[in-house]
């Protein structure tokens, strides 16, 4: 039973109710990425720490009095050429000399009272300031990290093929209960291994609550709005980057900017007490055949649209029996999971290559950005400027996806990232530092509209039955994407060169897969995997003459209308089981005084046959 064209519209449509829960479903859009992206912070390193002076490695007759600050900072502690004062190392004197103005033999030695450090981007401390993670505990951080987007990949893939089986309220409930818990408990963090598996469990909650508001305002919306309902939710994702620097500085240490930021997700919990304001998809619950809860659910869609369905006899208002005439009663629920995928092609095959966009989108952003950091060195420049193209890259795919469709647009920004990657690659050292920074603002514009574009793409030619499995992987692959990043970060920087050449070429190598998808552009959502197998690619360049039938003929109006027809018989069936018609069939208890015509007929067939046999 098509959804859009059978149910949607007799329910009200993208009507008043459908609009008040598209708003609801942004608020989480914002609570996600506001604790996402605090992240950066948490892990931020400050631009110039030493290590703290050890009076027990000086000489017995040093004088502290007798040096400035700088001058004390200067005897203690090696000077490295072009980056100040060592990060990791002290002088270590004997312990009997006296003369400090002759040439003293010294040896180095590593830090051994901790760290002094300035601010790290507003914050007094973060989680490598609280816990000395630099010098040799560096590998920590970026190990963080990559376990962080570890949760989330473990959570889009779980907790995806939760919200098929579970549906997409539940879902987003249960995720919000346990983000919200665990964001108290990583504010309570006592050791670096503590704060790491917390917000491993609190990324993999985190990725539940973002999908499942990513789907459940996706299935409420019809074809013309689709685009840009899901375009607002990541302004909304804008607005918090924008505003996390200043509560970074309002809040000043790391345990207070987790407590502000888990505030929202508490926030959240009200959606328990109110369901009406982010329902079950009545989608999701017909193409599992849910039908005694799907009708329940169309009916309160229907009420709060001001479009009333009823159980009267009116040709207008026959909406649930039309459902009872499409599904019988003894319809059972039936769920899916990613594992059918392997039985499946076309789906398999839109799936592995949306993936492989989305991978690309968010892994080569680490090769743009780090070009922004060779033209300014100040953290908040190539933040704010990120989150800049990050707006841009939405305005534009609100602008051109619906003009243009889906694959054109996806098309072009795999183009546009793979040549500016391309280019940044072979000429880096010959232009100039304008045309790199332009470049890498280009490439960084469109990587980012490439990766928002995979996942709605996603969305919409992924049936209603896996959706949430298969939303998931895709978006698995853009956190495995953000993790390469930090493999990058762990081993120094060493592989850099290998790693932009590498997501160069698959930026390229994705011109010519994503020719093989299908175009979504005003097209019914897929509901089963029947629906999912059967979407097929246009042509790339499609003439006049290809869309002309061989012979055109001109229909007339056909007088049958099957709406119409099951509709008559749903009204009927209803009166015959009413008790209250102004008749009723009653079945005579005895046998007619007369025989009918056709009991009058087989008598006289039994008596012909006696007289032939005897």
């Amino acid at each position: 039973m098509n959804f859009e064209t059978k149910i949607y519209t007799k329910i009200g449509g993208y009507g008043r109710y459908n609009r008040i829960v598209s708003i609801f479903s942004w608020f989480p859009n914002f609570a996600v990425m506001l604790n996402l992206f605090c992240d950066v912070f948490y892990t931020l390193i400050p631009g110039s720490y030493h290590c703290k002076p050890d009076p027990t490695l000086l000489p017995s007759g040093f004088l502290f009095s007798n040096y400035s600050r700088q001058g004390y900072l200067n005897f203690a502690i090696p000077w490295v050429n072009g980056s100040g004062l060592s990060h990791c190392k002290l002088y270590k004197y004997p312990r009997n000399v006296s003369n400090f103005i002759d040439r003293i033999p010294k040896e180095i030695v590593p830090c051994t009272r901790g760290w002094e450090y300035d601010q790290a981007a507003a914050l007094q401390s973060n989680y490598v300031t609280e816990w000395n993670l630099v010098c040799g505990d560096y590998w920590k951080i970026p190990l963080q990290h990559i376990c962080f987007m570890t949760g989330w990949i473990v959570g889009y893939v779980l907790l995806g093929t939760m919200c098929d089986w579970l549906g997409r309220q539940q879902g987003f409930l249960l995720s919000v209960s346990l983000s919200s818990l665990l964001g108290v408990a990583v504010c309570l963090s006592n050791s670096p291994v503590v704060f790491l598996l917390l917000r491993l469990s609190q990324g993999a909650m985190l990725a539940g609550v973002f999908l499942s508001s990513y789907l459940a305002r996706l299935e409420l919306c019809d074809p013309p709005h689709r685009l840009m309902v899901e375009m607002v939710s990541g302004f909304f994702a804008v607005v918090a980057e924008l505003l996390l620097p200043g509560l970074v500085v309002l809040c000043r240490d790391w345990p207070v900017l987790q407590a502000v930021a888990t505030l929202p997700l508490l926030l959240l919990l009200s959606y328990w007490c109110c369901p009406s304001v982010f329902p079950e998809s009545p989608r999701w619950l017909l193409a599992t055949g849910q039908i005694h809860q799907a009708k329940r659910c169309l009916q309160s869609f229907s009420t709060r649209n001001r479009v009333y369905l009823s159980e009267d006899i009116y040709p207008a208002e026959n909406l649930l029996s039309e459902i009872d005439a499409e599904y019988p009663d003894y319809t059972q629920p039936c769920y899916h999971s990613v594992l059918e995928l392997r039985s499946t092609r076309v789906i398999w095959r839109n799936c592995l290559i949306l993936s492989f966009t989305m991978f690309i989108g968010t892994g080569i952003q680490y090769c743009f950005i780090r070009n922004l950091h060779s033209y300014s060195h100040n953290f908040y420049f190539s933040y704010f400027l990120r989150v800049l193209t990050g707006a841009l890259g939405c305005i534009f795919l609100c602008l051109s996806v619906n003009r243009f469709g889906r694959r054109g647009i996806l098309l072009l920004s795999a183009i546009i990232t793979g040549l500016s990657s391309l280019l940044l690659l072979a000429l880096t050292q010959y232009l100039h530092g304008v045309l790199v920074l332009g470049l890498s603002v280009l490439g960084l514009l469109f990587s980012q509209a490439l990766a928002m574009l995979s996942a709605f793409f996603a969305s919409e030619v992924m049936p209603t039955v896996v959706r949430g499995g298969c939303l998931g992987l895709v978006l698995a692959s853009g956190c495995m994407g953000m993790a390469a990043s930090s493999m990058m970060e762990l081993q120094n920087n060493r592989g850099y060169f290998l790693h932009h050449v590498i997501f160069a070429s698959f930026a390229v190598l994705s011109v010519l897969s994503i020719m093989l998808l299908p175009e979504s552009k005003r097209k019914p959502l897929p509901d089963s995997l029947k629906d999912g197998e059967s979407q097929r690619r246009p042509p790339l360049f499609l003439s006049r003459e290809d869309n002309l039938p061989l012979l055109y003929t001109r229909r007339g109006a056909s007088e049958y209308n099957p709406d119409n027809y099951s509709r008559l018989v749903s009204a009927t069936r209803k009166m015959l089981i009413k008790d209250d018609l102004p008749y009723k069939i009653v079945v005579p208890s005895q046998s007619p005084l007369l025989p009918s015509n056709s009991e009058v007929h087989c008598t006289l067939e039994e008596e012909a046959l006696r007289e032939d046999l005897s």
